[in-house]
C-alpha cells in the first residue's frame, strides 16, 4: 500500500493515495452498478466508505483476472455474522505500527485516508429502522401507516450490508 509519488512543485515528493483512491473508486463502481440508493445520501456514503475499507485492508493488488477472486474474499468479509469491525480495527492498528516502525518523516495518505473515513463510519450514527422490534409481515403495531421505530445506528452496520449487497448484484 505504498503511496506513488510524484514531484512536486518544490521538488519535494507529493504522496499520492492511489491505493485508497482506487479502492473508494471500486467501492463507488459497485455501488453504481448494484444502484440500490441516490449517490447523494448518507447510507450511500456508509456503504461506499464501508466498501472501500474492506477493499483497501484486504491484501495484494486489486485488478484484472484476480479481481473474481477478490470480490469472493470482500463477500466473504462483509457476510452478515463476520466480525468486520475487529477486523478493519485490526487491519488499521498493524499498518499504523507498521508506518511508525518503518519511522517515515510523513504519514501515510492511503492511510491517513483510510481512517478517516472509519472514524466517520464508527462516529456517524444514522436513522434506521429497530430490526429488533419489528413484527409479523404487515403489522401495524402502532397504526400509524409508517415504518414503525426507528434507532440510531452506526453508520458502518448500515454501509456493510449495503456493500455486501453490491458485490452479489455486480
Amino acid at each position: 500500500m505504498r503511496p506513488d509519488s510524484t514531484e512536486g512543485a518544490d521538488g519535494g515528493d507529493l504522496l499520492v493515495p492511489m491505493a485508497w483512491m482506487y479502492a473508494e473508486y471500486l467501492a463507488d463502481e459497485l455501488l453504481r452498478t448494484g444502484d440500490l440508493m441516490p449517490p447523494t445520501t448518507l447510507e450511500y456514503r456508509a456503504g461506499r466508505d464501508a466498501l472501500a475499507l474492506t477493499i483497501f485492508l484486504t491484501d495484494g493488488s486489486v485488478g484484472g483476472p484476480r479481481m473474481v477472486a477478490h470480490m469472493e474474499e470482500w463477500r466473504s468479509l462483509t457476510a452478515y455474522g463476520t466480525c468486520w469491525q475487529e477486523w478493519v480495527c485490526g487491519r488499521l492498528d498493524r499498518l499504523e505500527a507498521v508506518a511508525f516502525e518503518a519511522g517515515t518523516r510523513s504519514r501515510d495518505p492511503d492511510l491517513e485516508l483510510a481512517g478517516a473515513a472509519w472514524r466517520w463510519l464508527e462516529e456517524t450514527e444514522l436513522l434506521a429502522p429497530d430490526l429488533d422490534a419489528v413484527g409479523p409481515a404487515g403489522d401495524d403495531p402502532f397504526g400509524t401507516g409508517e415504518e414503525g421505530p426507528q434507532v440510531w445506528t452506526p453508520a458502518w452496520q448500515l454501509g456493510l450490508p449495503l456493500g455486501h449487497l453490491a458485490i452479489h448484484l455486480f
